[in-house]
């Protein structure tokens, strides 16, 4: 059944860098819009960069020229590079991906992805 499945969170320190992956299985990642959220304590989900199959892409502006968004085919998997992190950014990451539809459709539509992973928690300390 299709999966996707988080890693690479863990704790940090402000000003350090982490890199999150997102491995997909049951299905081909790259066969619609995939993309990083975000939900902070006691906030909502936000999101952090979608991407589409072409490799055309959005950020936040919390996490512009900071975070990087990008995906290896052949791994069947999507990344986040996260740069100088700031306590602002803690929170539980989670990818999603969807088939078919692109981002600027599930954007238009107001529809939400498709598949979602559980989430990697990204704590950053002062």
């Amino acid at each position: 059944r299709p999966e996707l499945v988080e890693s690479g969170g863990g704790s940090v320190q402000s000003g350090g860098s982490l890199t999150l992956s997102c491995v997909a299985s049951g299905f081909t990642l790259n066969m619609g819009c995939m993309g990083w959220f975000r939900r902070a304590p006691g906030q909502k989900r936000e999101e952090v960069a979608p991407l589409e199959t072409d490799g055309t892409t959005t950020y936040a502006d919390a996490v512009k020229g900071r975070f990087t968004i990008s995906k290896d085919d052949a791994k069947n998997t999507l990344y986040l590079q996260m740069h100088s992190l700031t306590p602002e950014a803690t929170a539980m990451y989670y990818c999603a991906a969807d088939v078919w539809k692109s981002c600027w459709v599930l954007s238009t539509a107001g529809a939400d992805f498709g598949y979602w992973g559980l989430g990697t928690q990204v704590p950053v300390s002062s």
